[in-house]
């Protein structure tokens, strides 16, 4: 039996059907500051912020989604501060931004809020010590 491999550099690959691409590209690339990657087509985009990949992808318009399977609860942007939190969470309400909650500190030290994308997936900003103190050892930050 051979040993499991390791998982390199983790979970860094999200892909998402939304009903309005240009809103949600514009909500990814003009608020949160991710850059297009690579657009195959007009119905597809890759977003990246440096380690990362977001794809999303547009549903079909007559195809109803079954919102009761949707098993994505959230998906989440590691900051590297928890003033950064407030910091983000003050400028997407300036943008109009649909917010779920407000900041606050978890029992871990974790601050985070949540706020909607423009097709309704939660959103988490999130300084977590634990990660940050991981990618100041691997000299990200």
């Amino acid at each position: 039996m051979s040993a499991r491999p390791g998982l390199g550099f983790g979970m860094r690959h999200v892909a998402l059907f939304v009903r309005d691409l240009p809103a949600c590209e514009a909500f990814y690339v003009n608020l949160l500051g991710m850059e297009v990657e690579w657009r195959p087509d007009a119905n597809n985009v890759y977003l990246t912020s440096g380690g990362d990949n977001l794809a999303l992808h547009q549903a079909e318009p007559d195809q109803q989604r079954d919102e009761a399977s949707q098993r994505l609860d959230h998906i989440g942007f590691f900051l590297d501060s928890a003033a950064a939190v407030d910091d983000w969470f003050a400028w997407l309400r300036d943008n109009a931004v649909r917010m779920r909650t407000e900041p606050r500190t978890h029992r871990d030290g974790a601050r985070s809020f949540y706020c909607y994308d423009p097709d309704g997936t939660l959103v988490q900003m999130i300084h977590h010590p634990p990660v940050s103190d991981w990618e100041r050892l691997r000299g990200v930050n």
